[in-house]
């Protein structure tokens, strides 16, 4: 009842009278004071006058499933539909993951206050403490071809730079191949995507992704490399609004994503927030470490890297996965 109750004030501009509450989930005047009492504990500024009853003027910053849907504005068909607000969990990306194999349907968020587990890629931590970011998984089983699924990390991606530049009003949101978030050449989102397939099949896609948000200080191995956006803006945003506005995004993407299966209608615009793009970059490639000039991706969503061959002409290699460093960011000069 404390969600609907929440729900409830939300939607409203004004007044909620008690017995419109009362009526509406079928308790007495007291149950309904002994939420309103809970959730002014939790932090919720709650205004109660006689005749009139309960007015939200203020939430506080949770990233619970009453909060995150009242802050959607914009379609997001399926991905939300169920959301598990947690304040603590090992990783959200393994129970999104047992979760989907349990039966869960297509569209389920995972969120958490704090990760105990948090992986990062190439089996890297991600740094998880409490009340500081983000820390959510997005499940889906599209119908799709298994070796199509990598360029969901891309539109994932695209999706949360265009969320955090909406929410910030920063211009200088950029996306690192392939799927690190920027702000002014420092690191503020990781994604970590994994897949369970059979050969021709998808079971699921489980897209993690880690914001630092609130985080004013970091741990030595990364603070030269990593920032938050209350770093960036001086701002305190509020969480549940970042990922609402990811939903949105990532669900508009996601369709025009699922036309032809790749980047093609994506493809200019995941370019423009590119921060790779006409830059020199490294590539640590299996087959051996070089350098070139970042063109952009293609429709595969791979990177296009202008270099030299071995008898010195240009030619263009497009790298679909590896480790890839730009001038000027994460220490790369």
């Amino acid at each position: 009842m404390k969600t609907k109750i929440i729900a409830k004030l939300h939607e409203r501009e004004g007044f909620v009278s008690s017995q419109e509450l009362c009526d509406e989930f079928n308790v007495s005047r007291t149950a309904v004071w002994k939420v309103i009492n809970q959730l002014k504990e939790q932090g919720y500024e709650i205004e109660a006058v006689p005749r009139k009853g309960y007015r939200l003027l203020e939430s506080p910053d949770r990233m619970t499933a009453a909060e995150i849907r009242a802050a959607i504005t914009r379609p997001t068909g399926e991905m939300g539909n169920e959301i598990l607000s947690f304040d603590t969990i090992d990783s959200t990306n393994t129970k999104a993951a047992e979760l989907a194999t349990a039966g869960q349907p297509s569209g389920l968020l995972v969120v958490s206050e704090e990760q105990t587990s948090g992986k990062g890629r190439r089996g890297r931590s991600w740094s998880s403490p409490f009340g500081k970011g983000i820390f959510m998984t997005l499940m889906i089983k599209p119908d799709i071809q298994p070796n199509h699924a990598s360029m969901l990390t891309l539109v994932a991606a695209l999706a949360i730079a265009k969320a955090i530049g909406r929410m910030t009003e920063q211009a200088d949101v950029k996306i690192k191949w392939p799927n690190d978030i920027v702000v002014n050449g420092k690191k503020v989102v990781g994604i970590l995507t994994e897949m369970s397939a059979q050969i021709d099949y998808i079971n699921h896609i489980v897209i993690g992704i880690g914001i630092n948000v609130h985080n004013e200080d970091f741990p030595e191995e990364i603070k030269e490399t990593a920032t938050s956006l209350y770093r960036e803006t001086g701002v305190h945003f509020k969480r549940a609004q970042i990922i609402a506005a990811f939903l949105e995004e990532f669900y508009h993407d996601y369709q025009i994503y699922l036309q032809t299966e790749d980047l093609t209608a994506l493809e200019q615009e995941y370019n423009a927030c590119l921060i790779n793009c006409n830059r020199q970059v490294r590539v640590l490639d299996p087959k051996g470490e070089f350098e070139g000039i970042a063109r952009g991706i293609n429709p595969q969503g791979e990177l296009l890297v202008e270099t030299t061959d071995s008898n010195g002409n240009t030619c263009v290699r497009p790298i679909a996965s590896g480790e890839v460093s730009v001038r000027g960011i994460y220490g790369y000069v």
